[in-house]
């Protein structure tokens, strides 16, 4: 390795020595602040670093990394987002009985994996950022060990990452017992040399077996029974970086792992996809209508949207990187909101989860529902939010190609969505019964930090709803 591979790796490289300051740090002297201190200035720093990986961009590193355009945006997203979330840890985690401190290390590692996720340009590094990342998220899911809920969560995840993985690897060794290759590229050109009309059986069932372990890590139907678990079991601010990086490194992956094998020429592999695209959306919409609890009504809320996200996949082709790199982001910034604003309403005892926990919470607290208001009509797809234009851009795409019926499918799941968002929306608007008789519980008072992020992603959403040109030019340029 020489001068310019360690430049195009500083971020990785920041973020990982990051890491080891905040552990020597909480070694020498436990301090809450100190620790978020130290974890967002390694994470500023990382960020400082991206334009001066740009300059070496693209480049490989070693067989196992590729520094690019792709890593480079999915690398920022990554890191601001796990910086949004370790802000809203800081006053959720300041009122439990537990020591805070090792949670912004555990962050920081799952972050570091999710980046190598984004960057790997093989197997290796694949299955190397996924255990980083996924035992990082065991300990952070299960963080709050005074609730039974949050260590079942932590074990129920831990047995599905564990057959997760498993299916990765036996998937990966099928895939090179016939092609020889485990480099994303090498192996996209193999397989678009393949016939399709009768492809190896090895090689399918290897496909198959990738394909569910990507299946598991982004809660596709019908892989998709951890997700209201864990969303409900974990920390809130936890929940927001299982919804948003977790989530984000593996489409990122999904992205780099199938674009170059061409899916039309494996039919089998595209019915495959077209199914568990349909069906996400389809019991995604429809589970969550039965929900009362908000954290796993957004659990299935999110099993749609991947369905939306693999859709734009294969609506796409080339092109795909773009408008599923833009649908993520909005979707992201949405996402982190909504659990933000459950973060910060959460007592020591038990997270805010329920209808009931937010009703009448305009009268008590106008910007709070502001901001989640915002958020919750994103993620439904109204016009004048980003999330109306990410859907009318999957849609379009779509309609472009001539992909009826996942269009139909998005179409009429996102009209039922609008229901439950509602719901939600409604019970914060609606006076609470028992007003005047019973107090309203005291709300702890907002930081400047907090309000800060808040409004940063709150304006966001409006202005890429409003705006979105300049975002797209941006992706075109990038990822185009």
């Amino acid at each position: 390795m020489h001068r310019p591979d360690f430049i195009a790796l500083a971020p990785l490289l920041i973020l990982a020595l990051s890491a080891a300051a905040v552990m020597l740090a909480i070694a020498l002297r436990r301090n809450h602040l100190s620790a978020m201190g130290l974890s967002l200035t390694g994470l500023g720093a990382a960020l400082t670093a991206l334009p001066l990986m740009a300059r070496y961009t693209p480049r490989t590193v070693t067989p196992l990394l590729i520094m690019d355009h792709f890593a480079l945006f999915y690398t920022g997203l990554i890191l601001a987002a796990t910086a949004v979330v370790i802000v809203l840890s800081y006053d959720y985690f300041s009122q439990k009985d537990d020591l805070p401190e090792e949670a912004y290390l555990l962050l920081l590692l799952a972050a570091l994996g999710a980046v190598i996720l984004v960057c790997a340009r093989h197997v290796a590094a694949l299955f190397l950022g996924l255990e980083i990342l996924s035992v990082s998220l065991y300990a952070l899911i299960a963080y709050t060990r005074d609730r039974n809920i949050s260590i079942e969560a932590g074990i129920k995840y831990l047995v599905l990452a564990a057959v997760s993985a498993a299916f990765l690897l036996f998937g990966a060794a099928l895939i090179y017992a016939h092609t020889g290759a485990l480099d994303f590229q090498q192996l996209g050109a193999l397989l678009k040399a393949e016939p399709s009309g009768r492809p190896a059986l090895i090689l399918l069932a290897g496909l198959g077996f990738l394909v569910v372990a990507v299946g598991f890590k982004l809660a596709l139907t019908p892989f998709h029974m951890w997700t209201p678990d864990i969303y409900q079991g974990a920390p809130a601010p936890v929940t927001a970086f299982v919804a948003t990086v977790s989530k984000g490194a593996m489409a990122a992956l999904l992205v780099r792992l199938f674009t170059p094998t061409d899916l039309p020429h494996w039919p089998a592999l595209y019915l495959f996809f077209t199914a568990m695209a349909a069906a996400s959306m389809a019991a995604g919409n429809l589970l969550a209508l039965l929900q009362t609890n908000v954290k796993r009504l957004l659990a299935y809320s999110s099993i749609a949207h991947m369905g939306y996200l693999l859709a734009a996949l294969l609506f796409s082709g080339q092109k795909a990187a773009v408008v599923m790199t833009f649908y993520l982001t909005v979707y992201v910034v949405s996402i982190l909101g909504c659990f933000g604003i459950i973060a910060i309403l959460s007592s020591k005892e038990r997270d805010a989860d329920t209808c009931q926990d937010l009703q009448g919470l305009f009268f008590r607290r106008p910007l709070l529902t502001g901001v989640f208001t915002t958020m919750l009509l994103s993620l439904a797809g109204i016009p004048l939010t980003a999330g109306f234009i990410g859907k009318f851009y999957v849609v379009s795409a779509g309609v472009e190609n001539a992909h009826w019926f996942l269009v139909i499918i998005l179409v009429v799941f996102s009209g039922v969505g609008l229901f439950y968002y509602l719901r939600v929306i409604i019970a914060m608007f609606s006076p609470s019964l028992d007003e005047g008789l019973v107090p309203s519980p005291a709300l702890p008072a907002l930081s400047a930090p907090v309000v800060l992020t808040l409004t940063f992603l709150s304006t966001l959403v409006l202005w890429l709803g409003v705006w979105p040109s300049w975002f797209l030019a941006t992706l075109e340029k990038m990822l185009g």
